[in-house]
């Protein structure tokens, strides 16, 4: 009898993890990270800019506009005031390292392990040479201690996604 496809996918292991993992983002750290890192599972993280909350590049104005993210929390009244001055933080030590808010928090991702590769998004050629940029920015161990200091886990104001969304998320619940 001829083996299927899935029948050989039960025994392949799992190489990697696809998950959201940033600055403002931090949930995996508690249980799913190091069981990641105890099983050579590597981590593909995504939205490592927040939906481009902490790029740089998002202001109050664009609040207003027809956007998915207007129905996040983080991008939702106080929530983003408080947020965005998260931002602040991150562009005074952008601009210790001349580097952009968004070339930093992407080479922070980059800093986690090398068992943890940032994916980037960009729909325009100059976000995608500024995100390029950040395989130059090399965070000492003071950066990451200042990174740390201003960007605990918690600090975002606002959850990720509408609470009916988190009910399915693993790296959003509580360590047990």
């Amino acid at each position: 009898m001829a083996a299927t496809l899935c029948d050989w996918l039960l025994f392949l292991p799992i190489a990697d993890l696809q998950i959201e993992y940033s600055l403002v983002s931090r949930g995996i750290e508690d249980e799913i990270l190091p069981t990641c890192r105890e099983l050579g599972i590597g981590i593909t993280a995504y939205g490592v800019l927040s939906r481009g909350l902490i790029s740089g590049h998002w202001s109050k104005d664009r609040s207003g506009t027809q956007d998915f993210r207007a129905m996040s929390p983080r991008f939702q009244g106080s929530n983003l005031d408080t947020n965005l001055a998260l931002v602040d933080s991150l562009r005074k030590i952008a601009g210790d390292l001349g580097a952009s808010p968004a070339q930093v928090a992407i080479a922070w991702v980059a800093a986690q392990g090398n068992d943890i590769v940032p994916l980037v998004g960009a729909r325009r050629r100059d976000r995608l040479s500024e995100a390029l940029g950040a395989l130059d920015v090399k965070l000492t161990d003071a950066h990451l201690a200042e990174l740390a200091k201003a960007f605990p886990p918690g600090a975002a104001a606002g959850s990720r996604y509408p609470e009916s969304q988190l009910l399915h998320m693993d790296s959003e619940k509580k360590a047990s």
